[in-house]
């Protein structure tokens, strides 16, 4: 019996905890809003002779690592919503965008604005329908959320830019 109940507890345990692990659409798209803001600091810190640097000749520039997160932020979430880009089917903004401060800003503000109301646009049934990706079957919700974790990590690598060019990148946007 206490062997019984311990499985009990651990099965409810999980369940409970899998519930609180996932998040809600509107708690998607608040991190989505957050990570707006947040990249926007990014872009805001670098000056404008910063946007075409290269830590090395063999990586994208800072703008191109913004436009290259702008890219996959609409393909991500074009290919989740089956919203439609409105860049265009097979337009990327990393290689159309002129790499100036106020052009990448632009557009990289606008894959934002374009993924928070695609996430907006669906409902909950939508989001657990269940897609290709990568040869994989994946919830429309859980596409989502590669988009996001994909935008994350390009900002992430621009740090190293603004360090390098002796800016000190904006603080952590947690909440």
């Amino acid at each position: 019996m206490k062997r019984l109940s311990l499985v009990l507890t651990m099965l409810v345990t999980f369940a409970c905890s899998s519930v609180y692990a996932q998040f809600t659409q509107a708690q998607l798209v608040a991190e989505f809003t957050r990570a707006r803001a947040y990249t926007k600091a990014y872009l805001d810190a670098m000056p404008e002779d910063g946007f075409a640097f290269k830590p090395t000749p063999e990586m994208r520039s800072f703008a191109g690592q913004m436009l290259h997160l702008a890219d996959a932020n609409y393909f991500f979430c074009a290919m989740a919503s089956g919203k439609a880009s409105p860049l265009g089917k097979d337009v990327s903004v990393e290689k159309t965008i002129a790499q100036t401060k106020e052009a990448t800003t632009k557009a990289v503000m606008d894959s934002y604005d374009f993924a928070i109301s695609a996430l907006q646009g669906m409902t909950p049934a939508q989001l657990q329908e269940t897609t290709k990706f990568a040869g994989k079957d994946m919830a429309k919700f859980e596409l989502f959320g590669k988009g996001f974790e994909h935008q994350t990590h390009h900002r992430g690598q621009t740090t190293v830019y603004l360090r390098l060019k002796g800016v000190t990148p904006p603080p952590e946007m947690l909440f």
